[in-house]
């Protein structure tokens, strides 16, 4: 798989991963892993870039006493990935279309 498409569907599986409630990155990891590969260094780069460009919030709080961080969706992550599921109809309609030929070839 190109690699900046995978790059864009891990980012809006982490985004998907936080619509419930705020999550912390182990949780994340074990909750997207089913779907798409992804490992610490992996997520912890994409967390750092949807929180630069204002897709996710991050809080620290205690959790048994030690410190945790928590991500939360922002408005503008949730705005993403209804971008997103617009923009995959066309990428499944152009998807079918190469899968229908292929199969007469």
């Amino acid at each position: 798989m190109d690699i900046q498409l995978k790059r864009g569907l891990i980012e809006i599986c982490v985004l998907s991963a936080m619509l419930k409630e705020p999550t912390y990155g182990y949780k994340l990891i074990r909750d997207v892993s089913p779907y798409m590969e992804i490992s610490e260094s992996t997520l912890y780069p994409i967390l750092k870039r949807l929180n630069d460009d204002g897709s996710i919030t991050s809080r620290t709080m205690e959790h048994n006493g030690r410190l945790r961080k928590y991500y939360q969706i922002t408005p503008d992550g949730r705005a993403r990935i209804s971008e997103f599921l617009r923009d995959w109809q066309d990428v499944m309609k152009a998807y079918y279309f190469i899968e229908r030929e292929a199969a007469h070839v």
